[in-house]
């Protein structure tokens, strides 16, 4: 009975007990709030407000002057019946299957190569330099080298030496997708070789020597070792990757003029094309809204994979 007795009396004793609570610990919380406070004001201003805001639009149609009239889902309706829009879709896929593979392989064995050269920092940086170089520069540079005819540097070397006349990369809508995936993958390399040399300074040197005195080759070594315990970096870089793929627009934008060549259009293209060449936002709002969603779905993918061939230490 005096346990039952001295229960309701402990339950009334921890909010004075919580009222007790040193003022040191309420001014850290408060500090803590404080120092918050920005980002958190940032994040609410400049992400979740005009997401949200986006969201509600792409069930209106507003030209940004007159009126919002509220349309349902006839502006995602018109979207996915625009053939435009659906060949913008599938140049974005196509973007992303050649560039993520044609960006990650090359990245790996580079950084495998590099690992463990002498003076491998200076490498680091060569590689590294197109990724802080402007888009808009590196758009400028090949596109002068992938120009169609004699004046392009490229057409003109092969058409000079060999007597061979190449397409024209960036009109033909059959290989303007594969040039732009030439110039994001050169212009990304770099980035994804610093991250994989990152990943391999990890895998303990100890672990392949041991593998290496019991009989392993280099084969070996890279299939049962190397990629089990690479694979959370080669994760992380393959989302990244697809990610980035589909919001590709500035590099593209520059290189090819995709006003004039359907071939370049893809969905970020078309989200800027509705909103401030048309001045139709609805419509613009309803495609970031599918890009979105088809990054989350593509990534939930990738998430739910990643358990078979992600290796964690723990």
């Amino acid at each position: 009975m005096s346990a039952v007795a001295q229960a309701p009396a402990t339950e009334r004793s921890r909010p004075a007990e919580r009222m007790r609570e040193p003022r040191w610990r309420r001014r850290d919380r408060w500090w803590g709030v404080f120092f918050l406070a920005p980002q958190l004001l940032g994040l609410l201003v400049f992400l979740v407000g005009p997401l949200g805001f986006a969201v509600v639009l792409s069930f209106m149609r507003w030209d940004g002057l007159g009126d919002a009239d509220w349309v349902g889902f006839a502006n995602f309706r018109t979207l996915l019946t625009d053939p435009s829009f659906g060949r913008a879709v599938w140049n974005t896929v196509k973007i992303g299957l050649i560039t993520v593979p044609g960006g990650l392989v090359p990245a790996l064995l580079l950084a495998l190569a590099l690992h463990g050269v002498r003076g491998r920092t200076a490498y680091r940086v060569i590689y590294f330099l197109p990724v802080v170089t402007s888009s808009v520069a590196v758009s400028v540079i090949w596109q002068m080298i992938l120009g169609g005819g004699a004046d392009g540097i490229l057409n003109g070397t092969v058409q000079d030496l060999f007597g061979v006349t190449l397409p024209s990369w960036l009109e033909d809508p059959t290989w303007v997708v594969p040039a732009i995936a030439v110039v994001t993958v050169w212009s990304s390399l770099g980035l994804n070789v610093v991250i994989f040399l990152a990943g391999l300074s990890t895998i303990p040197p100890s672990l392949l020597e041991a593998a290496r005195i019991d009989g392993a080759g280099p084969w070996q070594l890279l299939r049962s070792i190397i990629l089990p315990m690479l694979s959370p970096t080669v994760f992380f870089t393959l989302v990244v990757s697809v990610i980035s793929s589909f919001q590709a627009f500035d590099l593209i934008y520059v290189l090819v003029n995709p006003n004039h060549n359907e071939g370049a259009q893809t969905i970020v293209y078309k989200v800027y094309q509705q909103g401030f060449r048309e001045f139709r936002f609805g419509l613009s709002s309803a495609a970031a809204l599918i890009l979105l969603l088809l990054t989350l779905v593509v990534t939930a993918v990738q998430f739910k994979a990643q358990k078979r061939f992600v290796h964690y230490e723990s």
